[in-house]
């Protein structure tokens, strides 16, 4: 469990939304699960169980809540806070490994055996690893049945499942319903805006969110050809196991709109992923908020920016080699010189989309063709290169399965990558919540604007009452440096 039985009750009690995505509430007398927040009314202490995971629930026999949607809540922080094997495999069967590769895959990829990977999973989340990527399927069967207008035979294997039968069956017992009363349920309830060739969803978060702050940082480093930003949101390009896609985001009430472009459907679960994990909609903001506004110094900054969000990525080799151009240049040094590779070496969109017409170059690509396009120190070009030569070989993997500290360890041993790339790529790529960047100069400067110490001891000494959201305490010292560089231009 990831709370204890009777706390959880007292959210139930209180529909507290907060919990949403936190646990599963499971009513006996009725075979339903819901979310804590389900207006529905309140169950009897005793008719209720609570798991980790939908996918638990489903396992016991449970349908989903036809009211509440458990499913269309932003998930756990856990699977970012937590960095051991049930974690990481979560982030993996999010972004869709079990549907490409089969537990065996995913299974490699952690570097167990299945056996015992079951057995974790089923200890630790209630469900062994194919039911929860039954679950995963059935949510994304949902999304493209209430969003698109695609036969249900393409939704199905979309989806990942290996039959209609299987989509069907599966449907009905997670949702208690058909397929086709999904879609007129949801036409008549939602009415959704439907454009040809796009998939249009709502990507809910937990409130607050400073959505300026992040929309901003995105905004700073985007680099043209994959990136656009707008005065009201941002796009970019995706590469995803089956193909490419563009995704546009903009803010709204509640939720952020997310407008994807999908070469093949097959990769819509992974683009949701990964894109949730780009905007870090599924932080616990209050939790957060709460502990860094406990420090007199922060506490303004906090008050005048709740829910802060720490950016991740849509690609472990992207960030990395993003973050090695960037290493002790300016933001705006650093766009100029990944644009340059991008406009060499990246691979053109066979549709573009306005201004996004490429997709960032692969580890393969760069080491192929980067020695001709990259500028600078020669020992950062021969880094860049050595770096793109591992990935592409597959000696170094940078995704979301790795353990924070073996990835660290496997890129410290680069000859010029340093700490603060791997910290950077572990706070980015893994979503890390307690990476404090303190040896870098930005940050230190906006720890001084604030009258934090500035210098790295005793910046670290200072930090330790921030934990374990230090990555987030980094970002509200990042955008302290940022306005006070704006304040003095």
């Amino acid at each position: 469990m990831l709370i204890d039985s009777e706390r959880a009750y007292r959210a139930v009690a209180s529909r507290d939304s907060r919990f949403d995505g936190h646990f599963i509430t499971a009513v006996r007398t009725t075979g339903i699960y819901c979310r804590p927040s389900c207006p529905a009314v309140r169950p009897k202490r005793e008719n209720v169980d609570f798991y980790p995971t939908a996918a638990a629930a489903q396992s016991a026999g449970y349908r989903a809540c036809r009211r509440c949607l458990p499913d269309a809540v932003p998930g756990s922080p856990e699977w970012n806070l937590r960095a051991d094997l049930a974690a990481r495999s979560m982030r993996l069967i999010n972004d869709g490994v079990i549907e490409r590769d089969g537990v065996s895959g995913l299974a490699a990829r952690l570097g167990y055996s299945e056996r015992h990977l079951s057995r974790v999973l089923t200890a630790e989340l209630g469900a062994a690893p194919l039911a929860l990527a039954r679950a995963h399927r059935a949510h994304s069967a949902r999304l493209l049945i209430e969003s698109t207008d695609l036969s249900f035979s393409d939704i199905a294997f979309a989806s990942g499942f290996a039959s209609i039968r299987q989509f069907n069956d599966t449907v009905r017992a997670v949702f208690a319903t058909t397929p086709s009363q999904l879609r007129v349920e949801a036409n008549r309830q939602h009415r959704p805006v439907r454009t040809p060739g796009r998939v249009t969803l709502r990507l809910p978060f937990r409130a607050p969110m400073d959505v300026d702050g992040l929309f901003g940082f995105l905004a700073a480093r985007a680099v043209a050809g994959i990136e656009q930003t707008t005065d009201d949101g941002y796009a970019r390009t995706l590469r995803l196991s089956h193909g490419t896609a563009t995704v546009r985001l903009a803010p709204a009430e509640g939720h952020i709109e997310c407008s994807l472009r999908l070469s093949d459907l097959r990769d819509l679960a992974s683009a949701v992923s990964r894109v949730r994990r780009l905007l870090d909609l599924d932080a616990d903001p209050v939790a957060v908020d709460e502990l860094i506004g406990a420090d007199p110094v922060l506490a303004a900054r906090v008050a005048a920016r709740p829910g802060i969000r720490v950016p991740g990525a849509v690609d472990g080799p992207e960030i990395l080699l993003r973050a090695m151009l960037g290493q002790q240049v300016s933001v705006a040094a650093a766009r100029t010189s990944i644009g340059a590779l991008v406009t060499a070496l990246g691979e053109p969109l066979e549709t573009p989309d306005c201004t996004l017409t490429k997709v960032f170059p692969t580890p393969a690509a760069i080491a192929a063709g980067g020695a001709a396009v990259l500028t600078g120190p020669q020992r950062r070009v021969d880094a860049v290169l050595a770096v793109s030569e591992a990935m592409a070989d597959g000696s170094l993997v940078v995704d979301v399965g790795r353990d924070p500290d073996d990835l660290r360890a496997e890129l410290e041993a680069f000859p010029g990558v340093g700490a603060w790339t791997a910290g950077y790529v572990v706070m980015r790529v893994l979503g890390a919540p307690d990476v404090l960047l303190a040896n870098d100069l930005a940050l230190r400067k906006g720890a001084a604007a604030l009258g934090l110490p500035s210098d790295v001891d005793n910046l670290n000494a200072r930090a330790r009452a921030w934990r374990p959201w230090r990555s987030y305490a980094g970002m509200h010292l990042w955008h302290a440096s940022a306005e006070t560089a704006r304040r003095t231009a």
